[in-house]
């Protein structure tokens, strides 16, 4: 997968005095994990995961963003809710909310990449361009193989073994994945 990485489209940022714009990122790899608050799958694993991920590579190589999409629970889903979520689960990272769509439940940005679900994983590289994105959670080698190559500028940097990538048979939450439903 190469193409160029959708503009973020959310309504407030957490952990962040000011908006995070993927133009302004150019020149830095992005790990944008896209979650909500009440996922097992990214309470256990994807949030955990982005913040080792920050830990483990330089702030001027990566930029690892959170985005909470929300596509089910709505009104448990809210900014105050968030707020205390990040604050009690220790989520220093950047968190963008995603803004809801005109009509339906599944937010702009979360439609804009064709997110089947959450956790989801977008790899984008330093020009910008969308790399890789995968549905549940990928394996931490697997993912500090992909980002290293990515920083080094490897073409092949995206790189994830098949077997990283979701079934497209999930419904509701299971396997540590909430996928949309009907999608």
């Amino acid at each position: 997968m190469t193409d160029p990485a959708p503009p973020l489209v959310t309504t407030r940022w957490f952990n962040t005095p000011e908006t995070i714009d993927l133009e302004r990122l150019r020149g830095r790899v992005v790990a944008l994990y896209a979650f909500q608050m009440l996922c097992p799958g990214c309470v256990a694993h994807a949030l955990p995961q982005a913040m080792r991920l920050r830990e483990a590579f330089g702030s001027d190589d990566l930029a690892v963003l959170g985005l909470h999409t929300v596509f089910e629970h709505h009104a448990a889903n809210s900014p105050g809710a968030l707020a205390a979520f990040l604050h009690e689960y220790r989520i220093g990272l950047p968190v963008g909310l995603d803004a809801a769509a005109a009509s339906g439940p599944i937010p702009r940005t979360m439609a804009a990449y064709g997110m089947r679900g959450t956790p989801t994983l977008v790899l984008i590289d330093r020009r910008g361009d969308r790399r890789r994105q995968v549905f549940g959670h990928l394996p931490d080698l697997a993912l500090g193989t992909a980002v290293a190559g990515l920083v080094r500028g490897d073409p092949a940097g995206a790189a994830v073994p098949a077997t990283a990538t979701a079934d497209t048979t999930l419904q509701g939450c299971e396997e540590g994945r909430c996928a949309i439903p009907g999608a």
